[in-house]
This record gives C-alpha cells, sequence and structure tokens, in this order.
C-alpha cells in the first residue's frame, strides 16, 4: 500500500511538473515601446504572434522613436521600436538595431490640392520657407501650411535628412504622432505634411516625387528616394525574456514577411 502511495504521488508531481512547464511555455507578454509610424506594422505583427503563441500577450506603446530608443536603454520595455536608423552615439551606450522592414515617408497633401508631383529639392524649398505659396507651385493662390513632426521623431529625422533641411525646416505645427499629421493634413486644404506610407490613406493625397510614385516596389527598387528603415531595438548583453525572444524571432523570420507587406510596408527578408 505504501509502494502504491509512493508510486501515485510521483505520478501527480510528475504531470504537476510536465503542466507547470507547458504553461510556462505558453505564457508571457512582451511589451514594445516607440516609433507612431511602425503602428500599422507592429500591430499587425503583434496580432498574428498572439494567435501564433496563445497565451502570451503582446503590448504596444507609441511615444515616438525617441522615446522607444529611451525606454530600452532604460530598461522600461523588451523591445524599442524606431523608424530610423540608431544614431552612433546609441550604439556606443550599448544599443543594437535589426532592421525589420523599409517604409516610405510618403508628402502629404489635402485631396482637393491640385499639386501631384514634386522633386526632393521643390519639397525641400517649401520647408525651409523659400517657397511659400500653392500658386508658385501650379497650385492654387493660396500661402503653403507646413506641418510635420516633433524633435525625436524617427520620421521628421528621416524626411529632413533625405531633404537635407535639418534645422531650417519652418514649420507652422510640429505633431506628436503620424495619426495626427494625416488627420491635420486632411482637413486643411493649405497644408503639406509628411507620414509613414504604411499608415497613408485616402484621407490625404500622396505626392509622387520626381515622377516616382510612393509604393512597396519603388521603396524596395529604391526608385522612391525619401525612405528610412523600421528598426527592432534591443540592449547589447542584456537577454530578451522567452516571450520576447519568441517575438524578436517570429517577426524576423520569412514567416512575417506577408504580416510586413500587409501592413503596407517592405519587408527586408
Amino acid at each position: 500500500m505504501k509502494k502504491f502511495f509512493t508510486l501515485a504521488l510521483a505520478a501527480v508531481l510528475a504531470v504537476s511538473a510536465l503542466a507547470g512547464c507547458s504553461s510556462q511555455q505558453k505564457s508571457g507578454n512582451v511589451a514594445t515601446d516607440g516609433s507612431t509610424s511602425m503602428e500599422e506594422v507592429i500591430g499587425v505583427l503583434g496580432e498574428a504572434f498572439q494567435e501564433k503563441y496563445s497565451g502570451m500577450t503582446f503590448t504596444y506603446n507609441p511615444t515616438g522613436s525617441g522615446s522607444g530608443i529611451q525606454a530600452v536603454k532604460e530598461g522600461r520595455c523588451d523591445i524599442g521600436l524606431s523608424s530610423r536608423s540608431l544614431k552612433e552615439e546609441e550604439k556606443a551606450d550599448g544599443l543594437v538595431e535589426t532592421v525589420l522592414a523599409n517604409d516610405g515617408i510618403a508628402v502629404i497633401v489635402n485631396p482637393k490640392n491640385g499639386v501631384s508631383d514634386l522633386d526632393v529639392e521643390t519639397i525641400a524649398k517649401i520647408y525651409t520657407g523659400e517657397i511659400t505659396n500653392w500658386s508658385e507651385l501650379g497650385g492654387n493662390d493660396a500661402e503653403i501650411v507646413i506641418i510635420g513632426r516633433e524633435a525625436g521623431s524617427g520620421t521628421r529625422d528621416g524626411f529632413e535628412s533625405i531633404t537635407g533641411t535639418e534645422d531650417a525646416c519652418k514649420y507652422r505645427q510640429e505633431l506628436t504622432s503620424t495619426g495626427d499629421v494625416i488627420t491635420t493634413v486632411s482637413q486643411n486644404p493649405d497644408a503639406i505634411g509628411y507620414a509613414s506610407l504604411a499608415a497613408v490613406s485616402d484621407q490625404v493625397k500622396a505626392l509622387s516625387v520626381g515622377g516616382v510614385s510612393p509604393s512597396e516596389a519603388t521603396v524596395k527598387d529604391g526608385s522612391y528616394v525619401i525612405q528610412r528603415p523600421f528598426v527592432l531595438v534591443t540592449k547589447d548583453g542584456v537577454e530578451l525574456s522567452d516571450a520576447a525572444q519568441k517575438f524578436f524571432d517570429f517577426v524576423t523570420s520569412d514567416e512575417a514577411a506577408p504580416f510586413i507587406s500587409q501592413a503596407g510596408a517592405v519587408p527586408v527578408k
């Protein structure tokens, strides 16, 4: 009887251990923080990840690229999201970038605006205040209202770097998210702004640049020149949790590429 009880207890303990192990493998949380431009991409990937790993949860805090990078540096999230490459000083602080995808930065106007194409040089002249009226570009006789992103935004960094307008833009408004820029431009027929191609909707009109329309194909072949990377930011020497590592491995795999494309970005895989 004693032997039977001992064997039964051992069996119960073995089953409990297996159950505990199974639960640990299927549960966990992944916390991401950063770029608002990556909202569409990271949202689709987060949903796909939770479907693949049903017990795991995924959170995304849309604070902007600079804040996301800082959150990783301070250990406040698992993975940071940046819509620009890391700077040398950030890499020197032990941060590591992994390019997830490439994204076009669409130059957007109100759908009522008659202008449909601008080259990079003209865009730069608009943003630095050299060109101030739409009539100079074949549009209506109206002052150009320049909309952009706040300092620290990855989208702003990418746009100003490519157009050569760093620290020279004459913004009427500096907004804190991609969605705010799109909404503001959609409500003002004289406005111009820039936003992640992955987030652009029919609320606004995306201009062609130098005769090339922004699209997955033109970003991929490089013919659309205003583009930047979507980056995952981690810290060197800091091991990710099991859940965060699974998420990282999933989103950087070939399996994730269709989801990235679905969200309007261009996977690097």
